[in-house]
C-alpha cells in the first residue's frame, strides 16, 4: 500500500438545539450557511466527494452524536485538508449576525482508508 493514498473520510454532521430554538428567519440563515459550508467542502482542492446520506427522517431532533443528522463521504488528499473542511464550521458566517455555523451544528471527521474486499 502506498503512503500517497487519499484518506477516506466520513464527515458526521449534527444539528444542535440552538438551531431548533432559533426563529424561522434565523433557521433559514443557518440553512444558507450550511449550504455554503457543504459546497465549500465539495469545492475544496484535494477533496473528492463520493456521496452523502441524510438521516433526518428517521432521526428527529438535535444530534449531539450518533446518530448524526447527515453524513458526507469523501476521499481527501491529507489530514490538513480534513482539518480545513472541519474549520468551515468555525469560519462560515450565519446571516448578518455575530455567529458562525458551529453555534448551530457540529462535525466529527472519521478518518480511515478504502476497504478493498477481494472476490473469490
Amino acid at each position: 500500500m502506498s503512503d500517497n493514498k487519499s484518506l477516506r473520510v466520513l464527515f458526521c454532521m449534527g444539528i444542535n438545539q440552538n438551531f431548533m430554538d432559533a426563529p424561522r428567519e434565523e433557521q433559514l440563515d443557518v440553512w444558507a450557511a450550511f449550504g455554503e459550508m457543504w459546497n465549500g467542502i465539495h469545492d475544496m482542492k484535494g477533496v473528492e466527494v463520493i456521496g452523502n446520506m441524510d438521516d433526518d427522517q428517521s432521526m428527529v431532533g438535535p444530534s449531539a452524536g450518533y446518530p448524526w443528522t447527515t453524513y458526507l463521504l469523501a476521499d481527501v488528499i491529507n489530514y490538513d485538508t480534513v482539518v480545513a473542511c472541519c474549520n468551515l464550521f468555525r469560519s462560515t458566517a450565519v446571516g448578518e449576525g455575530p455567529y458562525k455555523l458551529w453555534r448551530y451544528a457540529k462535525v466529527e471527521a472519521r478518518i480511515g482508508r478504502e476497504l478493498i474486499v477481494q472476490r473469490a
